[in-house]
């Protein structure tokens, strides 16, 4: 059975064991949530000003809409001010400050009736982050900016958390998608051609969950969950923030969500920052999750944005 919990009062442990075996977690706005929220959405504001960011895609050509999200979302994503707000989610959270280990938030954005679909606002195919390097025992918080529908969230397929997909994830390195992909996110406007590791076999939707958390709300999964982004009838473009963290206790003891069908190389993990002194996890941790990848990609193993 796959649960979902609305503000279960949990410890951070029990918390990413329950994640593990495959519940979702919701919970109701909190200071620090709101207050990245806020900040998101102001940027995203006078990134669009004067139009609204929820129907700019309405009022402009598609390739000013991609330009002003290529200057949008680096800017947010390395704003210094993320990282603090990061640090204090995660404080308000109930998470070990010195064992938690967190990575840059992301901007996404989900245009309505398929405007923007490709690149910048790639719209996510059914998919596992694991599929895409991320370790098993990665744990991924995601909030609205704006108020959210079932027409616009996204779509978890809890039939799959325990039973294999047949998928491309072992043509994928993450190091080489940093050194060759990543860069060219802005330039994919009609039809995404980057190599990604999608579902091999025909995927059942049904059943799934569409979780609608409030704004100044978190929706917690794991990494491992198969989910997909709902295509967007709402007339409204979502914009929400994500981000992951890892628990070093876990990566050292390999202890997460169970890996039934990603065969990818590379890891994520270079990418996390320690939330009391945002110190990286040493390589001596990391380096059991490299095994096999070429020594030549591993100057591209930190994402730069």
């Amino acid at each position: 059975m796959h649960a979902v919990y609305f503000d279960a009062p949990c410890s951070d442990d029990e918390r990413r064991g329950r994640l593990y075996n495959g519940q979702l977690f919701l919970f109701s706005p909190r200071p620090s949530v709101t207050a990245l929220r806020e900040f998101a959405r102001r940027m995203v504001e006078e990134a669009f000003a004067p139009l609204d960011p929820r129907t700019a895609q309405f009022h402009m050509p598609v390739e000013q809409y991609v330009a002003i999200l290529a200057r949008l979302k680096p800017a947010f994503i390395h704003h210094p001010d993320c990282k603090d707000m990061l640090r204090g989610i995660l404080r308000e959270f109930g998470c070990d400050l010195e064992q938690v280990y967190f990575d840059v938030p992301r901007m996404r954005t989900s245009t309505a009736g398929g405007y923007l679909t490709a690149g910048i606002a790639y719209a996510f195919h059914p998919h596992r982050d694991t599929w895409y390097s991320a370790p098993t025992m990665q744990v991924n918080w995601w909030l609205p900016i704006y108020d959210v529908s079932p027409s616009n969230v996204v779509a978890f397929h809890p039939q799959y958390f325990d039973n294999a997909v047949a998928n491309g994830s072992a043509r994928y390195n993450y190091y080489a998608w940093n050194r060759d992909s990543r860069a060219i996110a802005a330039s994919q406007i009609g039809v995404d051609t980057r190599e990604q590791p999608k579902p091999e076999e025909e995927v059942a939707l049904d059943p799934q969950i569409r979780p609608v958390p409030p704004v100044g709300g978190m929706m917690v999964f794991s990494g491992a969950q198969l989910y997909s982004s709902v295509p967007n009838d709402s007339g409204r473009t979502r914009i929400s923030v994500d981000f992951r963290t890892v628990n070093r206790a876990d990566v050292e003891a390999g202890r997460g969500a169970p890996n039934v069908d990603s065969r990818c190389t590379g890891t994520t993990m270079r990418d996390y920052l320690r939330v009391s002194d945002l110190e990286r996890l040493p390589d001596d941790v990391i380096a059991p999750y490299d095994e096999g990848v070429p020594e030549e990609l591993l100057s591209y193993a930190v994402f730069q944005g």
